[in-house]
């Protein structure tokens, strides 16, 4: 038997991405193993983020301000549009685009209810003023696929070149988790849909 706080503790971490019991329990341990100062700066860290980060007015990704600094700075000619501010952070790593980035907080999924009303394909087409190319970056699975064939046939009419990232990155796979090469030549392979 462990103490019932113990439990709670290890049943919360478990509710974190990719943390399963046995992970869980280690970061429990480790947590009870802190010193009173370093629980303190965790716990605060924590709160902080959640209190103070939220998603930019503009793009969706996450800031602590009301525009985050991307869309302040950024050429605003070209549009990478992602399924979640997470793949922002996998374009970020290779400092070499310099464009506006669009979050759609999802995908195309039918099957599971999610239409285009449930992410942000209406704040996109808001955003397309002076925009030149919108590069559509989402996951190339069918979701993925299915979002990016419905943003083509909505942006195409309205004068927008369209281009989809090439297939450097497998079907099935998430962005995320992409090799930064494999990202790289994707994105520098990019074809018009």
């Amino acid at each position: 038997m462990q103490p019932e706080a113990l439990t709670k503790l290890i049943a919360q971490l478990r509710k974190l991405p990719a943390v399963g019991l046995k992970t869980a329990t280690r970061y429990a341990y480790a947590i009870i193993d802190m010193d009173e100062e370093e629980v303190r700066d965790f716990l605060e860290a924590i709160e902080e983020a959640k209190s103070t980060i939220h998603f930019c007015s503009e793009c969706g990704n996450y800031t602590d301000r009301e525009i985050c600094a991307r869309c302040e700075t950024a050429d605003k000619s070209i549009i990478c549009v992602v399924q979640e501010p997470r793949d922002v952070q996998a374009f970020e790593k290779l400092g070499t685009y310099n464009g506006l980035y669009h979050v759609l907080h999802g995908a195309l999924d039918f099957q599971k209810g999610i239409g285009a009303e449930q992410i942000r394909i209406r704040e996109l087409i808001t955003r397309l003023d002076g925009v030149k190319e919108v590069i559509i970056a989402t996951n190339p699975d069918v979701s993925g696929e299915m979002t990016a064939t419905y943003i083509a046939q909505l942006l195409k009419p309205l004068g927008v070149k369209v281009t989809r990232l090439a297939h450097g990155i497998p079907m099935g796979s998430e962005i995320e988790y992409a090799d930064e090469m494999t990202l790289s030549r994707a994105l520098n392979d990019r074809k018009e849909l």
